[in-house]
């Protein structure tokens, strides 16, 4: 633990509004992976749903962005170079053969501020099929705006920006921010996806702890102190979370629509956050002296924001509260995402037990079903899925938890969380008729729900 420990009413926000906040979270969302409450710099209300735990890293997703930002910032403070400083300048091995106006003027600023020009986000370009080189696949796309005129949100744009500080530190972002950042943090075990080329993602990738991300949620409300220290100089920390560019006609959710800093968003009703797809959030609320930080696996994450406002936000308040017998220590020790219901067992279970049934499929050969185990054949590669009835199994490396249960006398159902992500998977296997036919959902994702269907030979 880095962050020191309170109580609710001590800090001047009473129990039952966390309660509140919570129970609404349980009925209403789909689902909150943790939960952490600053206020006064001290942790006063913490809860991870299982199989998600105060020790696993989760993905970021674009909150790797306001790191991003932060790393920028740093190097502007040492001199290395400038909001005006043109990209052309910066990086000059990256650059398409022919440059027009548009990229001549395009800035440090622009990239902060997600007006680069771009008709679309060029985060598509980061994959391998265009190359090793991102940053120059990037900004070889046509800029069909001038750079300033136009907002677009771009993850490409951030990807760029760690492309710059990594060329004029010759240091990944991730070792850049290690003894600036992290360290002084106490972020140790940080990791951040990279390029072929060993570029950090930048505008995504950056996996850390719920704790982690409320110890960076702190420094931004200290204003770039930490322990006496000046890790982050004030002024930057002001810019960046200001508002310098309008969103209000942007295709966002309402809280989206608020207006963006340098990689850091408005908030509708107080403070500014650092966001991150499927509801990653580090809210910090200085009118509050507060930080509220959630991981989850939201498809819309707005609705989480939304029961901030409603339930934590009108409840800080300016003095300690007298200290109250509350069942919130408990129900935060004890915060799981339901597991399946249904039955231990089934008849038809000693039927198919130990059966591969075969499939004519193109990603999947064949499945076999034991107690508290699914093999998946995919071409050979063996997933083994590991479950239990009425609670969580952990694999053998902890990555993955899973539960199950006979949903009907033919059918079981397996649901299995990569408890580093916000990913999971629901596998419905429903026997009949000597074939099994096999589904597979995946719970959040950009753009389509991966889904497999299946239905197996016949057994001979």
């Amino acid at each position: 633990m880095t962050l020191p420990r309170s109580t609710p009413e001590a800090e001047g926000l009473s129990s039952s509004a966390i309660l509140d906040f919570i129970r609404a979270a349980d009925t209403g969302l789909d689902s909150l992976h943790s939960m952490m409450i600053v206020r006064h710099g001290r942790v006063i209300a913490e809860g991870w749903w299982a199989p998600y735990a105060a020790g696993h890293p989760h993905m970021m997703f674009s909150v790797s962005k306001s790191f991003t930002a932060t790393a920028v910032g740093l190097a502007i403070n040492e001199g290395l170079l400038t909001l005006d400083d043109r990209v052309v300048d910066l990086l000059p091995e990256d650059l398409p053969a022919e440059i027009d106006a548009r990229l001549a003027a395009l800035t440090v600023r622009h990239l902060l501020t997600m007006t680069t020009g771009h008709a679309v986000d060029t985060v598509s370009l980061a994959d391998s099929t265009h190359g090793d080189n991102w940053a120059r696949a990037i900004l070889a796309q046509p800029l069909e705006f001038e750079p300033g005129t136009h907002y677009l949100y771009n993850s490409g744009a951030t990807h760029v920006l760690s492309a710059i500080v990594q060329r004029l530190t010759a240091q990944r972002l991730l070792d850049y921010l290690g003894p600036r950042l992290f360290e002084p943090l106490g972020i140790t075990d940080a990791t951040w996806e990279s390029s072929p080329q060993g570029i950090d993602a930048g505008g995504w990738g950056l996996s850390i702890t719920t704790e982690q991300l409320a110890t960076f949620g702190q420094l931004l409300l200290q204003r770039g102190q930490w322990n006496g220290s000046q890790l982050v100089p004030a002024e930057w920390i002001d810019e960046a979370t200001s508002l310098q560019v309008v969103t209000a006609a942007a295709d966002h959710d309402l809280d989206g629509r608020q207006g963006y800093g340098f990689q850091f968003w408005r908030n509708r009703l107080a403070g500014y956050r650092a966001d991150g797809a499927f509801g990653q959030f580090c809210i910090v609320l200085p009118e509050q002296d507060a930080v509220v930080v959630l991981t989850s696996a939201l498809p819309v994450a707005q609705l989480a924001l939304d029961l901030v406002w409603e339930h934590l936000l009108p409840a800080f308040g300016n003095s300690a509260l007298p200290p109250v017998e509350s069942p919130l220590t408990a129900l935060l020790a004890g915060l799981s995402l339901p597991t399946i219901a249904g039955d231990a067992t089934a008849a038809m279970a000693e039927q198919v037990y130990g059966v591969r049934f075969t499939f004519e499929h193109p990603a999947i050969s064949a499945v076999t079903v034991e107690p508290g185990r699914i093999m998946v054949d995919e071409n050979g590669a063996i997933t083994e899925l590991a479950f239990e009835h009425g609670r969580w199994s952990a694999s053998a490396d902890s990555r993955v938890s899973a539960s199950g249960a006979w949903v009907s006398p033919d059918t079981l159902v397996v649901r299995a969380h990569d408890v580093v992500t916000p990913y999971s998977r629901t596998v419905t296997l429903t026997f009949a008729n000597d074939t099994v036919t096999l589904d597979i959902a995946q719970n959040v994702a950009f753009g389509d729900l991966p889904h497999t269907h299946a239905v197996s030979l016949p057994r001979r």
